[in-house]
């Protein structure tokens, strides 16, 4: 079953189990779908139910939630339609990236694959979206760039920003206040686990900054290049 022909609510599930695991190794539970979706326990359930049946997800009762390997090409062909979406939304349109993740919700519902590869076309095959997740290929592939959270940085290592979480637009927002984008540079100085918060130096900025756990943990690091 091609992904345009499933309801919204179930191509709304799959790709949330799916990018619930794409940064952690934990599977996803129904609480935490529930969180998510914002919706009763029992309605995701009775919502993994019918994916059971349709041969999309494999879950034992009070067990987590496992994607098929048709569920999984399903959901990550939403995925797929939601970053490019919110990539277009950002290079063409002009929107700012704390404003793209509700408009691209409503429009991967709506949009035919066509007109996602047209929109791949345009945007020059893009792979990554505005907030750094990577955009999977047509075929199905997800690239998952080598990054972890800040928090779990080496101390004292020249670092480069490679995603930032668009799970809360106000992150977004208090980050780039603060010159804290993809691609920039900086140096996790220290990091306080007792107080939850961390010291960085921002290439470009004099001084150092303080972040907190939130803050911290929105932010995905790798090596910066030489």
């Amino acid at each position: 079953m091609p992904v345009s022909d499933l309801t919204s609510a179930a191509q709304d599930y799959l790709k949330v189990i799916w990018t619930a695991t794409e940064w952690s190794p934990k599977p996803i539970t129904v609480k935490q779908l529930a969180e998510r979706m914002g919706v009763r326990a029992a309605t995701v359930s009775d919502g993994i139910r019918r994916l059971v049946d349709q041969g999309m997800l494999e879950h034992e009762p009070y067990g987590s939630i496992e994607l098929t390997a048709v569920g999984r090409r399903n959901a990550v062909a939403m995925v797929r339609r939601h970053r490019l979406i919110e990539t277009f939304l950002v290079e063409k349109l002009g929107y700012g990236w704390d404003e793209v993740h509700d408009e691209a919700e409503v429009l991967e519902h709506a949009v035919s694959d066509a007109l996602i590869e047209r929109i791949d076309d345009a945007l020059g095959h893009p792979s990554r979206d505005p907030h750094g997740d990577p955009i999977p290929t047509a075929d199905g592939t997800p690239h998952r760039p080598e990054a972890v959270q800040l928090r779990n940085a080496e101390t004292g290592r020249d670092l480069i920003v490679t995603r930032i979480s668009d799970a809360d637009p106000a992150v977004l927002r208090y980050l780039a206040e603060r010159g804290l984008r993809l691609d920039t540079r900086l140096v996790l100085d220290e990091h306080r686990a007792f107080a939850g918060d961390i010291t960085i130096r921002i290439a470009g900025q004099t001084g150092t900054a303080n972040l907190g756990a939130v803050a911290s943990d929105a932010i995905w690091v790798a090596p910066a290049p030489a």
